[in-house]
């Protein structure tokens, strides 16, 4: 049996995605403000993930559809290095990227390749990063939300 995310885990997580997306777009992540929001943002038709603050951030959530497409299960994929989600020679890109969202919030336009654990590249588009704030407003890492290709 696949390994799945605590409730509360998934929760707070929730929490800070939600409250950290709407603080830099304006927007709602997804529409639900109740206690469902967890379960829902889980089985969105659309990729969320995050990473935290390490050196080499480690991903620390996605959502049903992003271990979809990443081909992974929970346990594998909150073992995995953000950075290795990319082609290596995309990894530049990927980087000057989340330099980028560092220092303006947010970004909407952002596109790249991927690769799920199996080999197979997918493309994503029109990606919004953002940076992640905990409820004192520290940072704490950056997340991603994406339709899938």
């Amino acid at each position: 049996m696949a390994v799945q995310p605590d409730h509360a885990f998934l929760l707070r997580q929730t929490r800070v995605l939600c409250a950290s997306y709407a603080h830099w777009t304006g927007r709602a992540l997804i529409d639900s403000n109740d206690e469902s929001v967890g379960q829902r943002l889980w089985q969105a038709p659309f990729a969320v993930v995050s990473h935290g603050t390490q050196d080499d951030p480690i991903f620390n959530y996605g959502n049903v559809c992003a271990l979809d497409l990443f081909r992974m299960d929970w346990r594998e994929f909150t073992q995995l290095p953000s950075r290795l989600s990319a082609e290596p020679l995309a990894r530049e890109e990927r980087e000057r990227l989340l330099q980028r969202v560092t220092a303006h919030g947010f970004v909407d336009d952002y596109a790249g390749m991927r690769i799920a654990s199996d080999g197979t590249r997918f493309m994503i588009q029109n990606a919004t990063v953002w940076n992640l704030l905990d409820e004192n407003g520290t940072y704490c890492g950056q997340a991603a939300r994406f339709d899938r290709p």
